[in-house]
């Protein structure tokens, strides 16, 4: 997950499944993985439960069109694979957390939670004065498990030689292992959902149609957070609405990612679909799931905004420059990885150029024409990205993932300029003061 390179590996994951296929199988022939190998690493991942179940899913959200079905199957089965605490357990865990006496903090608790994930699961339940709330309440152990769960994944991916050399594993298992104990930590969560809440609330677009429910702060521990209830079905089941419905919602993503990167620095970094419910009634994008939540330097952010309008420019130059400032590239790779660096950059900036009104995000094929470069990235990259950049890449790639799955076709360069244009002004402010 390097540089433009992440997207690659984000949009091609198929590539990767190619290259363990072949070591696992030890076949020399066409690089197919078999359903067995597939069943077996979904296995191994569900096995580890926490953390790795975690990073299953995360593969799991990759265009399905760049994997082979038989490992789509297995990943979706990770993905559907966390088991409901039992209600002793449950019981026991809420005791912990909020007391003996937990049950009279609520009018109703629904004991059958409506979700499970990764590392928590979510109740239905009414506060004292009637409000329709969310309880997650996270698995016992599992903030104690990420280093250990993760080390299995390493010793996982080193033995079936599962990724080449070029994506750093032992670079990713570090970045893992900081954002998941963030992750677990729901005091954390809860005081971002609540500063993200009035960002949006303070944004004259944003607030007519997104909505980041309240949380309730003398309900929440590290380990319980309870927020408003909100209508909705995960966004891209939204497929099934009208062009012009499809488009808005697109359109909207698009705007929460340009601001989150550049306007706030301050993103919430998981790109699930389930973390955005759409409720068509009211035509609300409502966020939740706040655990991804990051906030970014000044500094990395100038370059980061920089890069992506080098982009937008095809300004092939710059895109290099700035990729060595930021520390994607040494200096020493070779013209084949350059060349190919720059030319994922220049299909990630497509949707932004000045001479597209609007951009058919489902027939441009962007995830192809990337993919096509994921060898040179996973076999010559020379130095790990900067760690901002593991959850800085998912945002973005967020976005376009869901542009494609609702088949948009909106206009996207006066998202970016807007935000190109009040960052270099807020910049020269700064400059001035100094």
């Amino acid at each position: 997950m390097m540089g433009f390179g992440s997207l690659a590996v984000r949009m091609a994951f198929g590539e990767v499944v190619d290259r363990a296929s072949h070591a696992m199988s030890g076949n020399a022939g066409p690089r197919v993985l078999s359903d067995e190998n597939a069943e077996r690493l979904a296995e191994s991942l569900c096995r580890m439960r926490g953390a790795a179940l975690k990073l299953g899913q995360m593969l799991s959200l990759q265009d399905e069109s760049s994997l082979p079905p038989s490992l789509t199957k297995a990943l979706e089965r990770v993905k559907q694979s966390a088991d409901y605490m039992p209600k002793k357990q449950l019981d026991a865990q809420l005791r912990a957390q909020l007391g003996n006496e937990w049950e009279s903090r609520f009018l109703e608790f629904d004991q059958v939670p409506i979700a499970a994930a990764s590392i928590g699961q979510v109740h239905r339940a009414k506060l004292l004065d009637g409000t329709d709330v969310a309880v997650k309440i996270q698995y016992p152990g599992v903030a104690d498990s990420i280093d250990s769960d993760l080390q299995n994944l390493k010793t996982l991916v080193r033995v079936t030689n599962l990724l080449p050399p070029g994506l750093f594993i032992d670079n990713i298992i570090k970045v893992a292992s900081e954002e998941l104990s963030e992750e677990c930590d729901y005091l954390r969560e809860a005081q971002s959902q609540r500063r993200y809440r009035d960002l949006v609330l303070a944004d004259p677009v944003l607030r007519k149609h997104v909505n980041v429910p309240e949380v309730y702060l003398e309900l929440c521990t590290s380990r319980v957070l309870v927020s408003r209830l909100v209508p909705g079905h995960p966004i891209d089941k939204a497929s099934q609405y009208s062009q012009a419905t499809r488009n808005a919602i697109a359109r909207t993503a698009l705007i929460i990612a340009i601001r989150e990167l550049f306007d706030w620095r301050f993103v919430q970094s998981d790109p699930n679909f389930a973390n955005f419910l759409y409720d068509h009634p009211s035509k609300t994008v409502h966020m939740i799931d706040f655990g991804a939540a990051r906030e970014y330097s000044q500094e990395f952010v100038d370059g980061y905004m920089e890069l992506v309008w080098a982009a937008a420019n095809k300004d092939r130059e710059k895109i290099i420059q700035v990729s060595r400032q930021l520390g994607f590239l040494t200096g020493d790779e070779s013209a084949s990885f350059l060349d190919a660096h720059v030319d994922a950059g220049l299909v990630v900036g497509e949707p932004f150029l000045k001479s597209n009104p609007t951009f058919d995000f489902p027939n441009s094929n962007m995830t192809g024409r990337i993919a096509r470069h994921g060898s040179t990235f996973m076999e010559h990259r020379l130095t790990p990205p900067p760690n901002e950049v593991y959850s800085l890449h998912r945002k973005l790639a967020g976005a376009f993932y869901l542009s494609i799955r609702l088949k948009a076709n909106i206009p996207c360069r006066d998202i970016l300029e807007e935000a190109y244009h009040r960052h270099q002004k807020e910049k020269q402010s700064r400059n001035r003061s100094l």
